[in-house]
Formats: C-alpha cells, sequence, structure tokens
C-alpha cells in the first residue's frame, strides 16, 4: 500500500509528465519492480510509464541494459556509476523521455556490503541526476520503500528541468549543439543519509 507521500509524489510526476509529454523508462535492481508497480497503481501516472526493466541480476543489467560485465561484478552492480549507467540505458533501450534506476543493497548483508546504500538515478535530456543513501539496517521492505519514495523525488526534479536545458531539437546546426551520448551525459548529484 504507497503512503500517501508516495501517493502525492506519484500524483504530481504524472501531471508533470502530461503537461510535458513525457515518459518514462525505469530500471530496478533491489526494489524488483516495486516503483512501475506503484506508477501503474495510480490511474493519473500509469499512462506516463513507457516500459520497465527488472534487472536484480548481474546477468540482467548486462544482458537487457548492455552494462559492462567487468564494472558490474566489480561493485557487485551498486555504484554511482552503475546507476546512471542504468538510468541512460533504460532510455536508449526504449522509447522514453526519462530514465529512472535504481540499485543498491536492501540486505541482509553479504559480505562487506552496507545495507541500505541505494544509488538512484534519473536521465533526462543528455543529463543525469544522481542520488546515494544511506539508510542502514532497516530491513528489506523499509528501504524499498524508502529508496522508491526517494526515487520519485529525483524523477520530479528532473521533470521539473526548465525547457532552457534541454538539448536543442532542431536539425539546423546551432551554436553549442552537439549530440551526447548516454556516456557523456552531465551528472547532478546529492546525497541522503538517514
Amino acid at each position: 500500500m504507497a503512503s500517501e507521500i508516495q501517493t502525492l509524489l506519484i500524483s504530481r510526476l504524472g501531471r508533470i509528465a502530461a503537461e510535458h509529454n513525457l515518459t518514462l523508462a525505469i530500471a530496478e535492481s533491489c526494489t524488483g519492480g516495486a516503483l512501475c508497480s506503484a506508477i501503474v497503481a495510480h490511474p493519473k501516472a500509469s499512462g506516463a510509464l513507457e516500459r520497465g526493466f527488472i534487472v536484480y541480476s548481474t546477468d540482467a543489467k548486462c544482458e537487457l541494459l548492455g552494462l559492462d560485465r567487468g564494472r558490474v561484478e566489480e561493485c557487485a552492480g551498486v555504484s554511482e556509476d552503475i546507476a546512471m549507467a542504468m538510468a541512460g540505458a533504460a532510455i536508449a533501450q526504449s522509447h522514453a523521455d526519462v530514465g529512472i534506476a535504481i540499485t543498491g543493497f536492501a540486505g541482509p548483508r553479504e559480505g562487506s556490503e552496507e545495507v541500505g546504500l541505494v544509488h538512484l538515478a534519473v536521465a533526462r535530456d543528455h543529463r543525469l541526476w544522481h542520488r546515494e543513501l544511506h539508510l542502514g539496517a532497516l530491513g528489506r521492505e523499509a528501504v524499498c520503500r524508502n529508496a522508491v519514495r526517494e526515487a520519485l523525488e529525483l524523477a520530479l526534479l528532473a521533470a521539473r528541468t526548465p525547457d532552457s536545458l534541454k538539448a536543442p531539437t532542431s536539425s539546423a546546426p546551432q551554436n553549442n549543439a552537439k549530440s551526447v551520448s548516454t556516456a557523456e551525459l552531465a551528472p547532478v548529484r546529492s546525497s541522503y543519509v538517514s
């Protein structure tokens, strides 16, 4: 069951997506589809979802999103650059305007994993937003719930980006206009510790 805050965030995201004709592609690891499910459950936001990728395993991240296996294995699939690559790949592997990614360790602890470490990323218009969460050992359900809420907040930030920051869409040459690959997206970072 979605909290009132989560429902409000989804409603706002749905409204902004409709106003700006934006579609979403979501790549989820530790949340296993919880963000997609929450958006689909909201009648005013569900139309914005273009597709979702559940990429819980290393194989899924590499096969569905095309991430580099060596890099994914090196950090167990949880890092800033993996989250940003997932968000960019969600756009590249879809017809969406905004890519949202969640990857982290929800627990229980395995090896040297930091339980509650979650990386979120949103890609839009050749820009990237990243947020790192250190939620602690709250339990899997609480870590996932908090990750979904924070991902919605980050997606709202990206969705509200003024049109003046968008890449030019005209086919005519323009000053300072350049095609940027998902690997070159400009990151915007924040972090959160509970």
